[in-house]
Protein backbone atom coordinates (compact mmCIF):
# COMPACT_ATOMS: atom_id res chain seq x y z
CA UNK A 1 0.00 0.00 0.00
CA UNK A 2 2.84 2.38 0.90
CA UNK A 3 4.50 1.65 -2.44
CA UNK A 4 1.26 2.45 -4.25
CA UNK A 5 0.89 5.74 -2.35
CA UNK A 6 4.50 6.66 -3.09
CA UNK A 7 3.92 5.94 -6.76
CA UNK A 8 0.78 8.09 -6.81
CA UNK A 9 2.60 10.98 -5.12
CA UNK A 10 5.56 10.60 -7.50
CA UNK A 11 3.27 10.47 -10.53
CA UNK A 12 1.44 13.55 -9.30
CA UNK A 13 4.68 15.46 -8.84
CA UNK A 14 5.90 14.47 -12.29
CA UNK A 15 2.56 15.48 -13.78
CA UNK A 16 2.74 18.88 -12.10
CA UNK A 17 6.31 19.32 -13.32
CA UNK A 18 5.32 18.39 -16.86
CA UNK A 19 2.42 20.84 -16.74
CA UNK A 20 4.69 23.61 -15.46
CA UNK A 21 7.26 22.86 -18.15
CA UNK A 22 4.58 22.85 -20.83
CA UNK A 23 3.27 26.20 -19.61
CA UNK A 24 6.77 27.67 -19.54
CA UNK A 25 7.35 26.56 -23.14
CA UNK A 26 4.04 27.94 -24.40
CA UNK A 27 4.38 30.97 -26.62
CA UNK A 28 2.96 34.05 -24.87
CA UNK A 29 -0.21 35.68 -26.09
CA UNK A 30 0.36 39.23 -27.30
CA UNK A 31 -2.22 42.02 -27.24
CA UNK A 32 -1.20 45.32 -28.81
CA UNK A 33 -3.71 48.13 -28.22
CA UNK A 34 -3.20 51.26 -30.30
CA UNK A 35 -5.18 54.42 -29.52
CA UNK A 36 -5.78 56.99 -32.26
CA UNK A 37 -4.49 60.53 -31.63
CA UNK A 38 -4.24 60.06 -27.87
CA UNK A 39 -1.78 62.53 -26.39
CA UNK A 40 0.94 61.64 -23.89
CA UNK A 41 -0.81 63.94 -21.43
CA UNK A 42 -4.25 62.33 -21.82
CA UNK A 43 -3.26 59.34 -19.68
CA UNK A 44 -3.44 60.24 -16.00
CA UNK A 45 -0.51 58.00 -15.01
CA UNK A 46 1.68 59.96 -17.47
CA UNK A 47 0.21 63.34 -16.59
CA UNK A 48 -1.20 63.69 -13.04
CA UNK A 49 -2.72 67.02 -14.08
CA UNK A 50 -4.94 65.42 -16.71
CA UNK A 51 -8.58 66.45 -16.39
CA UNK A 52 -9.86 63.11 -17.70
CA UNK A 53 -9.96 60.02 -15.46
CA UNK A 54 -8.26 56.92 -16.93
CA UNK A 55 -8.51 54.39 -14.08
CA UNK A 56 -7.96 51.28 -16.19
CA UNK A 57 -4.87 52.66 -17.90
CA UNK A 58 -3.58 53.82 -14.53
CA UNK A 59 -4.08 50.31 -13.15
CA UNK A 60 -2.31 48.87 -16.20
CA UNK A 61 0.60 51.19 -15.43
CA UNK A 62 0.70 50.15 -11.77
CA UNK A 63 0.78 46.48 -12.73
CA UNK A 64 3.41 46.82 -15.44
CA UNK A 65 6.10 49.09 -16.82
CA UNK A 66 5.75 52.66 -18.04
CA UNK A 67 8.07 53.91 -20.77
CA UNK A 68 8.48 57.68 -20.68
CA UNK A 69 10.48 58.12 -23.88
CA UNK A 70 8.72 55.96 -26.43
CA UNK A 71 8.19 57.34 -29.93
CA UNK A 72 5.57 56.78 -32.61
CA UNK A 73 6.57 55.92 -36.14
CA UNK A 74 5.43 59.28 -37.46
CA UNK A 75 3.22 62.20 -36.56
CA UNK A 76 0.16 60.96 -38.51
CA UNK A 77 -1.71 57.68 -38.88
CA UNK A 78 -0.64 55.64 -41.92
CA UNK A 79 3.15 56.04 -41.83
CA UNK A 80 3.20 55.47 -38.09
CA UNK A 81 1.34 52.19 -38.57
CA UNK A 82 3.66 51.25 -41.42
CA UNK A 83 6.66 51.63 -39.10
CA UNK A 84 4.89 49.53 -36.47
CA UNK A 85 4.03 46.72 -38.87
CA UNK A 86 7.28 46.58 -40.89
CA UNK A 87 10.08 47.71 -38.55
CA UNK A 88 11.31 50.53 -40.79
CA UNK A 89 11.86 54.21 -39.96
CA UNK A 90 10.56 57.01 -42.13
CA UNK A 91 13.95 57.10 -43.81
CA UNK A 92 13.36 53.67 -45.36
CA UNK A 93 9.64 52.81 -45.15
CA UNK A 94 7.39 52.35 -48.19
CA UNK A 95 4.59 54.47 -46.67
CA UNK A 96 6.04 57.77 -45.39
CA UNK A 97 2.89 59.87 -45.15
CA UNK A 98 -0.88 59.79 -45.42
CA UNK A 99 -2.26 59.12 -48.89
CA UNK A 100 -5.66 58.50 -50.42
CA UNK A 101 -6.39 54.82 -50.88
CA UNK A 102 -7.72 55.34 -54.40
CA UNK A 103 -4.32 56.44 -55.74
CA UNK A 104 -2.99 52.93 -55.08
CA UNK A 105 0.12 54.12 -53.27
CA UNK A 106 -1.19 54.03 -49.71
CA UNK A 107 -1.05 50.24 -49.51
CA UNK A 108 1.75 47.98 -48.41
CA UNK A 109 3.34 45.92 -51.17
CA UNK A 110 3.61 42.14 -51.33
CA UNK A 111 7.26 42.35 -50.23
CA UNK A 112 6.47 44.49 -47.18
CA UNK A 113 6.43 41.73 -44.56
CA UNK A 114 4.45 42.59 -41.45
CA UNK A 115 4.63 41.72 -37.80
CA UNK A 116 1.43 39.69 -38.19
CA UNK A 117 2.90 37.64 -41.04
CA UNK A 118 5.91 36.79 -38.90
CA UNK A 119 3.83 35.74 -35.91
CA UNK A 120 1.38 33.75 -38.02
CA UNK A 121 4.32 31.87 -39.51
CA UNK A 122 5.34 30.95 -35.97
CA UNK A 123 2.03 29.34 -35.10
CA UNK A 124 0.06 32.33 -33.80
CA UNK A 125 -3.60 32.95 -34.53
CA UNK A 126 -3.70 36.58 -35.62
CA UNK A 127 -6.54 39.06 -35.37
CA UNK A 128 -6.92 42.78 -36.04
CA UNK A 129 -9.94 44.83 -35.05
CA UNK A 130 -10.14 48.57 -35.71
CA UNK A 131 -8.38 50.85 -38.20
CA UNK A 132 -5.93 49.36 -40.71
CA UNK A 133 -5.06 52.18 -43.14
CA UNK A 134 -2.42 50.26 -45.10
CA UNK A 135 -4.40 48.81 -48.00
CA UNK A 136 -7.91 48.38 -49.38
CA UNK A 137 -9.59 45.04 -50.00
CA UNK A 138 -8.29 44.75 -53.58
CA UNK A 139 -4.71 45.82 -52.82
CA UNK A 140 -1.60 43.86 -51.91
CA UNK A 141 -1.94 45.42 -48.47
CA UNK A 142 -5.35 43.93 -47.66
CA UNK A 143 -5.41 42.44 -44.13
CA UNK A 144 -5.88 38.85 -45.32
CA UNK A 145 -2.66 39.21 -47.34
CA UNK A 146 -0.71 40.80 -44.50
CA UNK A 147 -0.85 37.98 -42.00
CA UNK A 148 -4.24 38.31 -40.33
CA UNK A 149 -6.55 35.33 -39.84
CA UNK A 150 -9.32 37.62 -38.58
CA UNK A 151 -10.14 41.27 -39.21
CA UNK A 152 -13.08 43.57 -38.60
CA UNK A 153 -12.95 47.32 -38.99
CA UNK A 154 -11.97 50.17 -41.27
CA UNK A 155 -9.63 49.83 -44.24
CA UNK A 156 -9.44 53.45 -45.44
CA UNK A 157 -8.44 55.82 -42.65
CA UNK A 158 -10.76 58.53 -44.02
CA UNK A 159 -13.74 56.29 -43.23
CA UNK A 160 -12.53 55.84 -39.66
CA UNK A 161 -13.60 59.39 -38.80
CA UNK A 162 -17.25 58.25 -38.80
CA UNK A 163 -18.41 56.41 -35.67
CA UNK A 164 -21.78 55.40 -37.14
CA UNK A 165 -20.52 54.15 -40.47
CA UNK A 166 -21.62 51.63 -43.06
CA UNK A 167 -18.03 51.19 -44.32
CA UNK A 168 -16.67 48.29 -42.29
CA UNK A 169 -14.85 45.24 -43.60
CA UNK A 170 -14.18 41.71 -42.41
CA UNK A 171 -12.15 38.69 -43.45
CA UNK A 172 -14.70 36.17 -44.73
CA UNK A 173 -13.65 32.97 -46.46
CA UNK A 174 -10.04 34.13 -46.55
CA UNK A 175 -10.88 37.42 -48.29
CA UNK A 176 -11.32 40.96 -47.01
CA UNK A 177 -14.86 42.04 -47.91
CA UNK A 178 -17.28 44.82 -47.04
CA UNK A 179 -19.97 43.66 -44.63
CA UNK A 180 -23.42 44.97 -43.62
CA UNK A 181 -23.35 47.26 -40.59
CA UNK A 182 -26.05 48.41 -38.18
CA UNK A 183 -25.44 52.16 -38.45
CA UNK A 184 -27.29 52.79 -35.18
CA UNK A 185 -24.42 51.08 -33.34
CA UNK A 186 -21.31 52.91 -32.17
CA UNK A 187 -18.49 51.33 -34.16
CA UNK A 188 -16.11 51.31 -31.21
CA UNK A 189 -18.50 48.88 -29.49
CA UNK A 190 -18.75 46.67 -32.58
CA UNK A 191 -14.97 46.51 -32.88
CA UNK A 192 -14.32 45.71 -29.21
CA UNK A 193 -17.02 43.02 -29.25
CA UNK A 194 -15.24 41.35 -32.18
CA UNK A 195 -11.95 41.49 -30.28
CA UNK A 196 -13.60 39.84 -27.28
CA UNK A 197 -14.96 37.09 -29.55
CA UNK A 198 -11.47 36.54 -31.00
CA UNK A 199 -9.89 36.13 -27.56
CA UNK A 200 -12.59 33.69 -26.45
CA UNK A 201 -12.24 31.65 -29.64
CA UNK A 202 -8.45 31.40 -29.35
CA UNK A 203 -7.92 31.17 -25.60
CA UNK A 204 -6.38 27.70 -25.86
CA UNK A 205 -3.65 28.59 -28.36
CA UNK A 206 -1.12 31.40 -28.75
CA UNK A 207 -2.72 34.47 -30.28
CA UNK A 208 -1.71 37.94 -31.44
CA UNK A 209 -4.43 40.55 -31.08
CA UNK A 210 -3.78 43.88 -32.76
CA UNK A 211 -6.42 46.34 -31.56
CA UNK A 212 -6.01 49.70 -33.35
CA UNK A 213 -9.00 51.50 -31.85
CA UNK A 214 -10.26 54.73 -33.42
CA UNK A 215 -11.00 56.83 -30.34
CA UNK A 216 -10.36 59.62 -29.50
CA UNK A 217 -9.72 60.65 -33.15
CA UNK A 218 -12.19 63.19 -34.54
CA UNK A 219 -14.99 63.40 -35.33
CA UNK A 220 -15.96 64.01 -31.73
CA UNK A 221 -18.97 61.82 -31.13
CA UNK A 222 -20.14 59.36 -28.48
CA UNK A 223 -23.46 57.75 -27.50
CA UNK A 224 -25.61 59.97 -25.28
CA UNK A 225 -25.26 57.69 -22.25
CA UNK A 226 -21.46 58.05 -22.34
CA UNK A 227 -21.63 61.81 -22.71
CA UNK A 228 -23.86 62.15 -19.62
CA UNK A 229 -20.96 61.18 -17.39
CA UNK A 230 -19.29 64.46 -18.34
CA UNK A 231 -22.40 66.61 -18.15
CA UNK A 232 -24.08 68.25 -15.20
CA UNK A 233 -27.65 67.43 -14.20
CA UNK A 234 -28.94 70.26 -16.39
CA UNK A 235 -27.12 68.91 -19.45
CA UNK A 236 -24.35 71.50 -19.40
CA UNK A 237 -20.73 70.45 -19.80
CA UNK A 238 -18.50 69.68 -16.83
CA UNK A 239 -15.64 71.21 -18.83
CA UNK A 240 -16.55 74.84 -19.48
CA UNK A 241 -16.12 77.01 -21.36
CA UNK A 242 -17.43 75.10 -24.37
CA UNK A 243 -17.02 76.54 -27.87
CA UNK A 244 -19.42 74.69 -30.18
CA UNK A 245 -17.80 73.26 -33.30
CA UNK A 246 -19.58 73.91 -36.59
CA UNK A 247 -19.57 71.17 -39.22
CA UNK A 248 -16.44 71.30 -41.37
CA UNK A 249 -15.38 68.78 -43.99
CA UNK A 250 -15.92 65.24 -42.72
CA UNK A 251 -16.46 66.35 -39.15
CA UNK A 252 -20.00 66.91 -37.90
CA UNK A 253 -21.03 69.74 -35.58
CA UNK A 254 -20.49 69.25 -31.86
CA UNK A 255 -22.13 71.45 -29.22
CA UNK A 256 -19.89 70.25 -26.37
CA UNK A 257 -16.50 69.26 -27.78
CA UNK A 258 -14.77 69.29 -24.38
CA UNK A 259 -17.26 66.93 -22.75
CA UNK A 260 -17.35 64.72 -25.82
CA UNK A 261 -13.58 64.39 -26.06
CA UNK A 262 -13.42 63.48 -22.37
CA UNK A 263 -16.10 60.85 -22.93
CA UNK A 264 -14.14 59.37 -25.84
CA UNK A 265 -10.96 59.07 -23.79
CA UNK A 266 -12.96 57.56 -20.95
CA UNK A 267 -14.52 55.11 -23.42
CA UNK A 268 -11.05 54.10 -24.60
CA UNK A 269 -10.03 53.52 -21.00
CA UNK A 270 -13.12 51.39 -20.36
CA UNK A 271 -12.41 49.27 -23.44
CA UNK A 272 -8.90 48.58 -22.20
CA UNK A 273 -10.48 47.52 -18.92
CA UNK A 274 -12.78 45.13 -20.79
CA UNK A 275 -9.84 43.39 -22.46
CA UNK A 276 -7.81 43.11 -19.24
CA UNK A 277 -10.81 41.76 -17.31
CA UNK A 278 -11.41 39.10 -19.96
CA UNK A 279 -7.78 37.97 -19.87
CA UNK A 280 -8.03 37.61 -16.09
CA UNK A 281 -11.36 35.77 -16.31
CA UNK A 282 -9.95 33.25 -18.80
CA UNK A 283 -6.90 32.58 -16.62
CA UNK A 284 -4.53 33.95 -19.26
CA UNK A 285 -2.95 36.62 -17.07
CA UNK A 286 0.42 34.91 -16.73
CA UNK A 287 0.56 34.00 -20.42
CA UNK A 288 -0.24 37.39 -21.94
CA UNK A 289 1.68 40.55 -22.75
CA UNK A 290 -0.54 43.62 -23.08
CA UNK A 291 0.93 46.67 -24.81
CA UNK A 292 -0.83 50.03 -24.91
CA UNK A 293 0.25 53.11 -26.85
CA UNK A 294 -0.93 55.76 -29.36
CA UNK A 295 -0.19 56.25 -33.05
CA UNK A 296 0.90 59.90 -32.69
CA UNK A 297 0.27 63.06 -30.71
CA UNK A 298 -3.11 64.72 -30.07
CA UNK A 299 -5.15 66.34 -32.83
CA UNK A 300 -6.89 69.71 -32.89
CA UNK A 301 -9.40 69.04 -35.68
CA UNK A 302 -13.13 68.65 -35.22
CA UNK A 303 -13.31 70.85 -32.14
CA UNK A 304 -10.62 69.06 -30.15
CA UNK A 305 -8.77 71.30 -27.71
CA UNK A 306 -5.35 69.87 -26.76
CA UNK A 307 -4.39 73.05 -24.92
CA UNK A 308 -7.42 72.89 -22.62
CA UNK A 309 -6.77 69.23 -21.80
CA UNK A 310 -2.98 69.57 -21.65
CA UNK A 311 -3.00 66.64 -24.08
CA UNK A 312 0.71 66.92 -24.83
CA UNK A 313 1.70 67.10 -21.19
CA UNK A 314 4.93 69.07 -20.85
CA UNK A 315 5.78 68.67 -24.52
CA UNK A 316 5.49 71.18 -27.34
CA UNK A 317 3.46 70.37 -30.42
CA UNK A 318 0.58 68.20 -31.56
CA UNK A 319 -0.21 65.81 -34.40
CA UNK A 320 1.60 66.85 -37.63
CA UNK A 321 4.45 68.38 -35.63
CA UNK A 322 7.84 66.76 -35.13
CA UNK A 323 8.24 68.42 -31.77
CA UNK A 324 7.98 65.92 -28.90
CA UNK A 325 4.25 66.46 -28.50
CA UNK A 326 3.64 65.12 -32.00
CA UNK A 327 5.72 61.95 -31.72
CA UNK A 328 6.34 61.04 -28.07
CA UNK A 329 3.54 58.75 -26.94
CA UNK A 330 2.65 56.79 -23.80
CA UNK A 331 3.68 53.14 -23.67
CA UNK A 332 2.53 50.69 -21.02
CA UNK A 333 3.40 47.00 -21.00
CA UNK A 334 1.82 44.54 -18.58
CA UNK A 335 2.59 40.85 -18.12
CA UNK A 336 2.22 39.50 -14.56
CA UNK A 337 4.93 36.99 -13.71
CA UNK A 338 7.11 38.32 -16.50
CA UNK A 339 7.22 42.06 -15.83
CA UNK A 340 7.69 43.46 -12.33
CA UNK A 341 4.94 45.90 -11.40
CA UNK A 342 5.43 49.61 -10.93
CA UNK A 343 8.48 50.13 -13.14
CA UNK A 344 9.31 53.39 -14.92
CA UNK A 345 11.86 53.28 -17.74
CA UNK A 346 13.27 56.31 -19.62
CA UNK A 347 15.08 54.32 -22.34
CA UNK A 348 14.25 55.72 -25.79
CA UNK A 349 12.78 53.33 -28.36
CA UNK A 350 10.16 53.55 -31.09
CA UNK A 351 7.47 51.90 -33.20
CA UNK A 352 10.00 50.30 -35.54
CA UNK A 353 11.40 48.38 -32.57
CA UNK A 354 8.11 46.63 -31.83
CA UNK A 355 8.47 43.95 -34.53
CA UNK A 356 11.87 42.65 -33.32
CA UNK A 357 10.87 43.08 -29.67
CA UNK A 358 7.75 40.94 -30.07
CA UNK A 359 9.78 38.58 -32.20
CA UNK A 360 12.22 37.95 -29.36
CA UNK A 361 9.43 37.63 -26.79
CA UNK A 362 7.67 35.00 -28.91
CA UNK A 363 10.64 33.19 -30.41
CA UNK A 364 9.74 34.48 -33.87
CA UNK A 365 12.40 35.09 -36.50
CA UNK A 366 13.01 38.76 -37.31
CA UNK A 367 14.17 40.16 -40.67
CA UNK A 368 17.84 41.14 -40.62
CA UNK A 369 17.59 44.27 -42.76
CA UNK A 370 15.04 46.30 -40.80
CA UNK A 371 15.79 49.40 -38.72
CA UNK A 372 14.24 48.12 -35.51
CA UNK A 373 16.05 46.57 -32.55
CA UNK A 374 14.71 44.27 -29.85
CA UNK A 375 14.13 45.99 -26.52
CA UNK A 376 12.62 42.92 -24.86
CA UNK A 377 15.31 42.84 -22.10
CA UNK A 378 13.86 46.12 -20.79
CA UNK A 379 10.61 44.35 -19.97
CA UNK A 380 12.35 42.12 -17.45
CA UNK A 381 14.24 44.99 -15.86
CA UNK A 382 17.49 44.50 -17.77
CA UNK A 383 19.35 46.83 -20.10
CA UNK A 384 18.85 46.54 -23.83
CA UNK A 385 21.54 44.52 -25.56
CA UNK A 386 21.87 47.29 -28.10
CA UNK A 387 20.38 50.78 -28.34
CA UNK A 388 19.94 53.15 -31.26
CA UNK A 389 22.61 55.70 -32.02
CA UNK A 390 19.87 58.08 -33.19
CA UNK A 391 16.18 58.31 -34.14
CA UNK A 392 14.86 59.83 -37.37
CA UNK A 393 11.49 61.01 -38.73
CA UNK A 394 10.28 62.84 -41.83
CA UNK A 395 6.86 64.26 -42.68
CA UNK A 396 5.49 66.32 -45.54
CA UNK A 397 2.29 68.30 -45.26
CA UNK A 398 2.80 71.96 -46.00
CA UNK A 399 6.50 71.48 -46.60
CA UNK A 400 9.05 68.91 -45.54
CA UNK A 401 9.86 68.42 -41.87
CA UNK A 402 12.61 66.19 -40.55
CA UNK A 403 13.72 65.44 -37.02
CA UNK A 404 16.66 63.55 -35.56
CA UNK A 405 17.45 62.87 -31.92
CA UNK A 406 20.78 61.65 -30.58
CA UNK A 407 20.96 61.37 -26.84
CA UNK A 408 19.57 64.61 -25.42
CA UNK A 409 20.11 66.54 -28.65
CA UNK A 410 17.36 67.09 -31.21
CA UNK A 411 17.63 68.71 -34.63
CA UNK A 412 14.52 69.71 -36.59
CA UNK A 413 14.71 70.73 -40.25
CA UNK A 414 12.05 72.65 -42.18
CA UNK A 415 12.19 72.94 -45.98
CA UNK A 416 9.73 74.02 -48.67
CA UNK A 417 10.24 74.37 -52.40
CA UNK A 418 11.96 77.59 -53.36
CA UNK A 419 12.78 78.57 -49.79
CA UNK A 420 15.89 78.21 -47.66
CA UNK A 421 15.93 75.44 -45.08
CA UNK A 422 15.48 76.27 -41.41
CA UNK A 423 17.24 74.33 -38.65
CA UNK A 424 16.28 74.25 -34.98
CA UNK A 425 18.32 72.63 -32.22
CA UNK A 426 17.13 71.67 -28.76
CA UNK A 427 18.63 69.96 -25.74
CA UNK A 428 15.79 67.82 -24.40
CA UNK A 429 17.41 67.34 -21.00
CA UNK A 430 17.64 71.07 -20.36
CA UNK A 431 14.58 72.09 -22.39
CA UNK A 432 11.99 69.32 -22.60
CA UNK A 433 9.39 71.79 -23.86
CA UNK A 434 11.57 72.75 -26.85
CA UNK A 435 11.15 76.44 -26.10
CA UNK A 436 14.71 77.60 -26.78
CA UNK A 437 16.29 77.06 -30.18
CA UNK A 438 20.04 76.95 -29.57
CA UNK A 439 21.20 76.14 -33.11
CA UNK A 440 23.10 79.41 -33.50
CA UNK A 441 25.07 78.76 -30.32
CA UNK A 442 26.02 75.18 -31.22
CA UNK A 443 27.13 75.08 -34.88
CA UNK A 444 29.30 71.98 -34.45
CA UNK A 445 26.43 69.99 -32.95
CA UNK A 446 24.12 71.13 -35.74
CA UNK A 447 26.68 70.08 -38.33
CA UNK A 448 27.10 66.62 -36.80
CA UNK A 449 23.37 65.96 -36.47
CA UNK A 450 22.72 67.30 -39.97
CA UNK A 451 25.21 64.78 -41.35
CA UNK A 452 23.41 61.97 -39.52
CA UNK A 453 20.09 63.21 -40.90
CA UNK A 454 21.42 62.71 -44.42
CA UNK A 455 22.64 59.21 -43.55
CA UNK A 456 19.32 58.24 -41.98
CA UNK A 457 17.31 58.27 -45.21
CA UNK A 458 17.24 56.93 -48.72
CA UNK A 459 15.16 58.32 -51.60
CA UNK A 460 11.56 57.13 -51.33
CA UNK A 461 10.73 54.12 -53.52
CA UNK A 462 7.07 55.13 -53.37
CA UNK A 463 6.51 57.98 -55.87
CA UNK A 464 3.75 59.36 -53.66
CA UNK A 465 6.42 60.27 -51.13
CA UNK A 466 9.14 61.46 -53.49
CA UNK A 467 9.89 64.88 -52.06
CA UNK A 468 12.93 65.69 -54.17
CA UNK A 469 11.14 68.68 -55.73
CA UNK A 470 10.87 70.27 -52.30
CA UNK A 471 14.64 70.25 -51.96
CA UNK A 472 15.02 72.57 -54.95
Amino acid sequence: MKKILKFIVFAGLMGSLATAQAQSKKKPNIIFILADDLGYGNVHSFNPNSKIPTPNLDKLTEEGIKFTRFYSGNTVCAPSRCALMTGYTMGHAWVRGNAKAKDGLAALRAQDTTLAERLKGNGYKTGMFGKWGLGDEDSKGAPHLKGFDSFYGYLDQSHAHDYYTNRLYEIVGGKTVEVPVDTTKYTEDLIVNKAVDFINANKDQPFFLYLPLTVPHAELKVPAELLKKFQNADGSSKFPPETPFEKKGNYDSQAQPHATFAAMVNKLDADVGTIVALIKKLGLDNDTYIFFTSDNGPHKEGGADPVFFNSGGEFRGVKRDLYEGGIRVPLIVRAPGKIAAGQVNPTPWAFWDVLPTLGELSGTATPKNIDGLSFSPLLSGKKAVKEHDYFYWQFNEGGLKEALTKGDWKLIRFKDKGTAEKLELYNLKADIGEKHDIAAKNPDTVKALYALMKQAKTPAENPRFDWSEIEK
